[in-house]
């Protein structure tokens, strides 16, 4: 239970600081929230992640499962108090062109390989255990992909965040399935590679 309910609070903030300030502030929610809970939970705050995560060994599948139904409540409750507490409410655009749907699925694609990619090496593998640097590497990962390649997805590289910000109306519902199907595929592509590159940190 307390591993789910910080997955929720983490969760909640880093959709609320995505929909309030972007990159930026979905950098500095998700940093400060990695290290209030990564001795807790693992801080993943991300399905795709929790995916990763699994994948490479680290977690179990009633945790990803738990882990998954508790972020997309903190991305739902986080979006609910935006509109009906605060009154932020997009207008529902739809962030990619109907003509850019391939580079929109290659920034998820990307950009939650390079988040997977970075969680995997400096907060599960042996070489990098017990370091302080974690949540900064995390966040700035985060930082640095919305920056970059954002412009053409919106940069969610979470299913939870996606979730939040099209009920919050940030996103349109109609590209969702960028959102899903590209993020898990970044994921499980990093937790592959990783796996491949430590072959024997199990």
């Amino acid at each position: 239970m307390k591993k789910v309910l910080t997955e929720f609070i983490g969760t909640f903030f880093l959709v609320m600081g995505a929909a309030l300030y972007g990159g930026i502030g979905a950098a500095l929610a998700l940093m400060a929230m990695i290290y209030a809970g990564g001795h807790i939970s693992g801080a993943h705050y991300n399905p795709a992640v929790s995916l990763a995560v699994w994948i490479r060994g680290k977690s179990t599948l009633g945790d990803m499962l738990g882990y998954w139904m508790s972020q997309l409540a903190g991305g739902i409750a986080a979006a609910l108090v935006l509109v009906n507490i605060f009154g932020v409410e997009g207008t529902a655009p739809c962030v990619i062109p109907e003509d850019e749907t391939i580079r929109g699925v290659a920034s998820e694609m990307l950009g939650t390989f390079a988040l997977a990619y970075v969680v995997l090496n400096v907060a599960t593998a042996k070489g990098t255990a017990g370091n302080s640097f974690y949540g900064i590497a995390i966040g700035g990962t985060v930082l640095a992909m919305a920056k970059t390649i954002g412009e053409f997805s919106g940069g969610a590289y979470n299913p939870a965040v996606a979730v939040g910000l099209s009920l919050q109306k940030t996103f349109c519902w109609s590209q969702i399935w960028i959102y899903l199907v590209a993020s898990f595929i970044g994921a499980a592509v990093a937790a592959f590679v990783f796996k491949y590159n430590n072959p024997d940190d199990k």
